[in-house]
């Protein structure tokens, strides 16, 4: 308990694995990592290691999990055969429970849209299709893209198992009281430095004739789609955002974070209705409504962002940099130049003060801090304004921004009431592997598991052998 405090999760030399998804290190251990494993017999290519409810778990399956792991930079003597198995059947086991659950649904257009990203990122990354193909040794996109898609589905149900699972969990302030205490004084965690941040935001103004040209496109966008024209075609070929690959389709929710008035035009829509030229916080869209799926809408959708001009956007940095004089002039406090002044509606009413949506605190470890701006931010002083910066959101729109640091937090050793939150958060994540570990025990009883050849021979945590 004590290592999990103070790593938070990580793996340990005694008991180590990997985690099943990044979802909060939500992840049990699956394997003790032993000082010997009976050395493997050589079994042929696709040998079935364990059978999991209506998974299989082939011997490729922990071969390619091996090497993407050393290609993350594990060494390979740092992880078992063993401890990859039992990763594997942990996954394969929400997943299958996942099926079985008619609660949990995950679209094939939600994991399409993210294989396409993974893809595009990948292919980034390594250079080329054809270097990702040799990597993945796939003999054309479609085989790589289909395998991917499997992988990705699998591991989506067992993100979305493991919310369920966890959902419900709750701690209330005895309990996190009752976690810290027994924890010793000399064992308890170290907190890093830490710092307050808040940030006034200036965008460059989108002239009016560049909106009017905008909604003048996408109205004559619409009438060849009402023509008959496809609607897909249109977003392949004009929308500015990654679904325009897949011709700008989408599945959405109304609990989905995207933004209100696009939600509140999708869901005003009939099937086969495509709405009037809109604005959002990112630009001016058209959607079409495919299919009504219960809570669910596919839908389809085009985005065209007005662009900026050289004249507005030396502009907004002239203002910026006037706001900035005021401040360190004393003119005018940091917190009411941002109230008054800044285009960040999200942080503006806060003087803004950004908040960390690790913890939904004020405070940020350092290591945290976005790399972009950690060297501005660990060298100012309380209270001192950084230089103009310029950034970009991710529709790849300029602004600029200055940031200060309201406050600094040195290395501490935790401390009840001045690190609640971060105790508290690390009592429920505690409580919640509670709640895992109770589920799998209860569901490894119930499933159909069989584990074949050497790995009937390993040290599982979890009663996989059901002895």
């Amino acid at each position: 308990m004590v290592t999990f405090v103070q790593a938070n999760a990580q793996t340990t030399e005694q008991d180590s694995t990997l985690t099943i998804t990044d979802k909060d290190n939500i992840s049990r251990v699956s394997v003790k990592k032993i000082d010997s494993v009976k050395p493997f017999s050589r079994r042929k290519a696709d040998g079935i290691a364990a059978v999991i409810g209506d998974y299989l778990i082939l011997d490729s399956d922990i071969t390619k999990m091996r090497e993407d792991a050393e290609t993350q930079g594990v060494s390979a003597s740092e992880i078992t055969n063993c401890q990859l198995a039992g990763r594997l059947m942990e996954n394969k086991l929400y997943a299958h429970h996942a099926m079985q659950d008619s609660t949990i649904v995950v679209s094939d257009a939600e994991i399409s849209n993210m294989t396409d990203q993974q893809v595009s990122r990948m292919v980034s990354q390594i250079g080329s299709m054809e270097k990702l193909l040799d990597f993945y040794r796939k003999e054309d996109e479609q085989g790589l893209r289909d395998e991917l898609f499997k992988i990705n589905k699998e591991r989506r149900l067992a993100s979305v198992m493991q919310d369920k699972i966890i959902e419900e969990v709750e701690i209330t302030p005895e309990e996190v009281r009752e976690f810290f205490n027994r924890i010793p004084e000399d064992e308890r965690p170290k907190f890093g430095d830490e710092v307050e941040i808040a940030q006034l935001v200036i965008k460059p103004e989108v002239p009016k004739e560049e909106e009017d040209k905008v909604v003048e496109r996408l109205n004559e966008m619409r009438a060849d789609i009402l023509d008959g024209a496809s609607f897909a075609t249109k977003a392949v070929l004009y929308s500015e955002d990654a679904t325009s690959s897949r011709g700008g389709q989408m599945t959405i929710t109304r609990e989905d974070p995207l933004d209100k008035d696009f939600k509140q035009v999708a869901f005003s829509l009939r099937a086969g209705e495509v709405s009037k030229p809109f604005k959002s916080e990112f630009g001016y869209h058209i959607i079409q409504l495919d299919k009504v799926r219960g809570q669910k809408l596919d839908i389809r959708h085009i985005i065209i962002i007005p662009k900026v001009t050289e004249k507005t956007v030396q502009e907004a940095k002239e203002k910026i940099e006037g706001i900035r004089e005021e401040i360190v002039s004393g003119e005018i406090t940091f917190d009411a130049a941002a109230r008054k002044y800044s285009d960040e509606k999200e942080t503006r009413g806060d003087g803004g003060q950004l908040i960390n949506p690790k913890s939904g605190d004020t405070r940020f470890e350092l290591t945290d801090v976005d790399p972009l701006i950690y060297e501005k931010v660990n060298n100012l002083e309380e209270d001192e304004v950084s230089l103009v910066l310029m950034d970009q959101n991710r529709t790849g729109q300029k602004f600029f921004k200055i940031i200060t640091l309201t406050q600094r937090y040195p290395e501490h050793i935790a401390d009840y009431s001045k690190d609640y939150t971060k105790i508290k958060e690390l009592a429920l994540r505690e409580k919640q592997f509670e709640a895992i570990e109770k589920w799998q025990n209860e569901k490894i009883k119930e499933t159909y598991i069989k584990i074949n050849g050497d790995y009937k021979n390993c040290e599982f945590n979890s009663n996989w052998l059901k002895n």
